[in-house]
């Protein structure tokens, strides 16, 4: 499958990875006819999707089966008045339906707005009425619903609303006034009729609504070949083999889920697996990892941290050939513990909903611990000093995307309809992703977060994340984040927020607090430690699992 769109498909070394990688574009790529239907051609018995949930309900779906479905589901919602350029918003958590929704809506040139199942009334009313939503598929969850029959008055675009039951599990009941029912309705309606013309490269396909440090979340658009970028995420940084059974811990309503569990992986050939829960638990994702033997698994550090607090020799995991994580910076000791009891080196990537993954570890190179790798070659990558020139190694920079004249394969498309907004993170030919790192004499490049992160104290600079590693090193510390409060001397201080492992509950104090301290002053500068410590049950997150420093600090300033 991917010669069709790589002039050279393996890679030995990372000169021949940079020197080499080319896309090879054809007009009007359309990701669900030109891969999942050609897919369905070569391989239709192969294993395409395997999904369960947590009351063990299991689909297994192969590439032509889906073919079948996602034309079915193509047909109903074509029924319904969905075509090209309509906006369609997906809340539908890990229902097998979103992978039929996603693919149906790609054959029809609609554009895809994944979103998560915990939007409020008000922000669905935003999304809708920014976007121009026409319809709204979501999961028939008594709280989605609510929220979004209390939006309709205020969203005079959507004109059509579907639910999706729970019928695979046994549970139908009756959708609620005013859905259509998925259930029921979409397998009655004819044939499917591919439409005449249904993309052209550059028209959107996906959108994806991104908060800020403040302000309302943005609207990053997305083309079609998109898609295609992700072919490098799944094919090179997961290292996938049409034997993988692959799990990236995602929900579908942010963008982690096409990076893990849609166009990189079948691009490869690989058989997606889903688990479908409702709050995550360390052991019960370990069984089912066990229980299917999932060759490779992509999470945020956050689900990492959790799973080497398990006795993992209780668990067999030999099925597990490959293991990535990207999401936030990873700590070198979780690293570190992990590869101790699995014998598995954790691969990093770093992207953003705007891109693909920008830098990554791959195969073909040694991860070094803490690292998020190097530039992928689909990028021309470079870190820029306030005053736009470039840094030298070991120098503090923010990573921007140099982009000239011609868009890389898998870079947004702008902030839909705000060109304040775009030109402001994209002028001058560069892509300024707002992250702060530094790379090494290897080409090597560490993450130290974003530029608001950065906390300036008694003339220092410090980033979070190196004093967040070094707490992390404490066998105390389950999680933690690091921030600056205002202090009249110093400017900021430092301080840390940690979640504490079960057994040193009972002993917060001043003690474990100098403790503490120490500790961050042996592992790195004595200038970073924290002067203020602050012990608490868990740490404010984004539904995908990103540590929210800016509601800590806006906690801070409310005190």
């Amino acid at each position: 499958m991917i010669e069709r769109f790589l002039k050279q498909t393996t890679f030995t070394s990372v000169e021949d990875y940079n020197k080499n990688l080319e896309f090879i574009i054809p007009d009007h790529f359309n990701f669900a006819y030109d891969v999942m239907d050609e897919w369905a051609k070569e391989a239709p018995e192969k294993l395409a999707l395997l999904w369960t949930n947590d009351e063990g309900a299991e689909i297994r779906t192969t590439f032509a089966e889906l073919k079948e479905q996602s034309d079915q589901a193509a047909s109903y919602l074509q029924s319904l008045g969905i075509g090209k350029d309509d906006k369609v918003m997906l809340i539908l958590k890990r229902r097998y339906e979103w992978w039929l929704c996603m693919l149906a809506l790609c054959k029809l040139g609609a554009v895809v707005i994944p979103a998560t199942h915990m939007l409020t009334k008000h922000d669905i009313v935003y999304r809708n009425t920014r976007a121009s939503v026409k319809a709204i598929i979501c999961v028939d969850d008594e709280y989605v619903t609510t929220q979004v029959k209390a939006a309709m008055p205020e969203s005079p675009t959507v004109e059509l609303l579907v639910a999706v039951n729970e019928a695979s599990q046994g549970k139908s009941r009756p959708v609620p006034d005013g859905f259509h029912d998925w259930e029921n309705e979409w397998k009655k309606t004819p044939a499917f009729q591919r439409p005449e013309h249904v993309n052209d490269n550059d028209d959107t396909m996906l959108m994806y609504f991104t908060s800020g440090t403040s302000g309302e979340p943005k609207m990053v658009a997305h083309d079609y070949l998109y898609a295609m970028g992700h072919l490098t995420t799944g094919v090179f940084w997961h290292n996938l083999k049409p034997h993988s059974l692959h799990l990236t811990v995602a929900d579908t309503g942010w963008g982690k889920a096409v990076w893990g569990k849609f166009y990189g992986q079948w691009f490869a050939g690989a058989c997606v697996f889903v688990f479908d829960h409702e709050k995550f638990n360390a052991d019960t994702l370990l069984r089912q990892i066990e229980k299917y033997r999932v060759t490779s698994f992509c999470a945020p550090p956050t689900i990492y941290r959790f799973m080497i607090r398990e006795d993992l020799s209780n668990y067999d995991l030999s099925s597990l050939e490959y293991c990535t994580t990207a999401g936030e910076a990873l700590n070198p000791a979780v690293f570190d513990k992990f590869k101790e009891k699995t014998g598995i080196q954790m691969m990093e990537g770093f992207g953003q909903t705007e891109t693909t993954m920008t830098l990554g570890t791959f195969p073909w190179m040694t991860p070094k611990p803490g690292s998020m790798g190097i530039p992928n070659a689909q990028y021309d990558i470079d870190l820029l000093r306030p005053d736009g020139t470039s840094c030298e190694d070991g120098e503090k920079g923010e990573i921007v995307v140099r982009v000239g004249n011609n868009k890389p394969v898998g870079l947004f498309k702008g902030y839909y309809l705000d060109e304040e907004k775009t030109h402001d993170a994209w002028h001058d030919g560069v892509y300024h992703t707002g992250d702060v790192a530094w790379r090494d004499e290897d080409g090597y490049y560490w993450f130290e977060g974003r530029i608001d992160d950065v906390i300036k104290s008694s003339g220092y600079r410090i980033g979070p994340f190196e004093v967040e590693s070094a707490l992390m090193t404490h066998p105390a510390v389950v999680e933690c984040a690091i921030t600056g409060v205002p202090d009249d001397i110093r400017g900021m201080v430092v301080k840390a927020t940690v979640v504490l492992g079960k057994e040193w509950k009972d002993k917060v104090g001043d003690d474990l607090i100098k403790e503490l301290q120490n500790h961050v002053k042996r592992e790195t500068a004595p200038y970073k430690y924290p002067r203020i410590i602050e012990f608490v049950d868990e740490l404010p997150k984004t539904i995908s699992g990103k540590i929210r420093r800016v509601e800590i600090r806006k906690k801070d300033a409310e005190k």
